[in-house]
């Protein structure tokens, strides 16, 4: 499958149904996602800022987790997804922002049916690299096959 670009709005899914829990509170919008690859996407709000007035370290490692999980996970059915749990993830800061729009990529690496492993980046609109990371994944029970489970 070639990269698809996907058209959503803050806190919605590509289908334009809200974004559950957590993920409707960080307000991140899908870019594109594809086999082996996601990008998401973030407007930076006081919300996302620590009390120094740069993006929390806990926004970062949650839009990495959310974004290498996904670089696991793909699933080409409309109506469908597939599911992972974090086994492990490290991430590293390697820079700062408080304003604009931040892009998050994860990429599969490598595994099996059931285990992944993926390495993701965090970049500001300028290009910086604000954190990396990697992670170790687990496919859920039910979802892991290619068609996944209903949404």
């Amino acid at each position: 499958m070639s990269k698809q670009e996907l058209s959503s709005v803050d806190g919605a899914y590509v289908d334009g149904t809200e974004l559950p829990g957590f993920h409707n509170l960080l307000g991140y919008r899908q870019a594109s996602w594809e086999e082996n690859e996601a990008v998401i996407a973030l407007e930076l709000q006081p919300r996302h800022l620590n009390l120094g007035g740069v993006i929390h370290g806990g926004v970062l490692t949650s839009l990495l987790d959310i974004a290498m999980a996904q670089a696991g996970t793909h699933c080409p059915y409309p109506g469908r997804m597939r599911k992972a749990i974090t086994l492990s993830l490290t991430t590293t800061f390697t820079g700062q922002c408080s304003s604009g729009t931040i892009r998050v990529t994860g990429r599969k690496r490598a595994g099996g049916t059931r285990i992944f492993n993926s390495t993701g980046e965090v970049h500001d609109d300028k290009g910086n690299l604000l954190a990396i990371a990697e992670g170790t994944f687990r496919i859920r029970s039910g979802s892991d096959k290619p068609e996944g489970v209903p949404i």
